[in-house]
């Protein structure tokens, strides 16, 4: 078989066990028995809301053990096709089942990608928090760079994204942003690029041309709806009212309607100045601060003996999940998968899927790399 039609296959086969294992195959097998028989059961919908919950249940369950079973089939078919048509020499062919295997291998990556973002929150749009580390301008820039990133990935996959906090640098850049980025899985994408990011470079504010490092950090969570119920009590809040500030112009407010609270048992602190109205600023902040709470139990139910989610401490060396190198190379690496490109504006202008898909998948295998960092 040709080299490149058992790249294909080989691609399959690593979607597939993937597939199996984020549905916890025999589980979910089991599972789908059950809720078919409650299915037929005239009982059900006694109770309309277990009953829809049923049903939302047994059509993912189905959809998804179908479309590994399917993929898995068309693969066995079309690689006995190969064999069949290398054996009479019909290299026409050939050529479409190979065509027809990367097609197949193309869509069980996408089946895989949907598979992984099955978690809790993972369907929620999301908030994402840029915040630059010490450095000065430095790490401002590096911060609105970052900022302009996220917001091209967003524009990508079709997203909203809206502004809800802002905080200008000194002399350049950021020293904060919030962004409200509204999409199908928005959260379950986004969430896989919290943590400290490194730019190497050689600073266009330095008159000597030296190469300098910078830090900035990046905090996901998702947007929550009304059915959850989050409980803030008020004597746990430290409410700040302040002036807003932005680009000049009609973005700076005259009047304190920015809105900043503290939740002081957690140490949260969550932001809003979007509105002329301080009361809707409120309203957001709150919004946001009971999303960072149900984030927080999130990640201590998924993640309770991970490090895969970088808590906000110090934004350094040490710290870094990604690591971007302009000069005297060209290089983004993923220290926690390894994965890698070098083509750093690309990746800059919001080409992120790779990474995310990656650190999805490494979240269902539970697989680590050993990765170093570059220079």
């Amino acid at each position: 078989m040709r080299a490149e039609a058992q790249q294909y296959i080989d691609r399959i086969d690593a979607a597939l066990a993937l597939l199996r294992q984020s549905l916890d195959w025999d589980r979910s097998l089991r599972r789908l028995d059950e809720l078919n028989a409650r299915v037929e059961d005239p009982t059900l919908w006694d109770n309309a809301k277990q009953a829809q919950e049923v049903m939302r249940e047994r059509t993912r369950l189905d959809s998804a053990i179908g479309a590994t079973r399917a993929i898995e089939a068309e693969k066995s078919d079309t690689a006995e096709l190969i064999e069949m048509a290398e054996a009479e020499g019909d290299e026409g062919m050939v050529d479409e089942a190979v065509a027809a295997l990367k097609a197949l291998a193309d869509r069980a990556d996408e089946d895989k990608i949907k598979a992984l973002l099955a978690g809790e929150a993972d369907s929620y749009d999301t908030y994402l928090e840029i915040h630059a580390g010490a450095g000065g301008t430095e790490s401002q820039d590096w911060a609105e760079m970052l900022s302009r990133m996220y917001r091209r990935w967003a524009e990508r996959r079709g997203y909203k994204v809206e502004l809800v906090d802002y905080q200008a640098g000194d002399q350049a850049g950021i020293k904060s942003a919030t962004f409200l980025m509204k999409g199908e899985n928005a959260y379950g994408y986004a969430k896989t690029e919290s943590g400290v990011h490194r730019l190497v470079r050689i600073s266009p504010y330095d008159s000597s041309a030296r190469r300098h490092t910078s830090f900035s950090s990046v905090w996901v969570y998702p947007v929550i709806d009304d059915d959850i119920d989050i409980e803030v009590k008020e004597s746990d809040l430290k409410i700040d009212t302040y002036r807003a500030s932005g680009a000049g112009g009609q973005h700076v407010n005259t009047t304190d309607s920015a809105v900043r609270i503290t939740h002081v048992p957690s140490g949260i602190i969550v932001a809003s100045q979007n509105d002329r109205s301080q009361h809707k600023n409120r309203a957001t902040a709150m919004n946001m601060l009971k999303a960072r709470l149900y984030e927080a139990e999130l990640r201590r139910r998924e993640e309770a003996a991970s490090s895969d989610y970088q808590a906000k401490t110090e934004i350094g060396w040490g710290h870094q999940i990604r690591s971007y190198v302009l000069q005297p190379y060209q290089l983004v690496k993923d220290l926690r998968t390894g994965v890698t490109s070098t083509s750093p504006d690309d990746v800059l202008d919001g080409a992120l899927d790779p990474f995310m898909a990656a650190a999805l998948s490494q979240k269902v295998t539970g697989e680590k790399v050993d990765v170093e960092d570059v220079d």
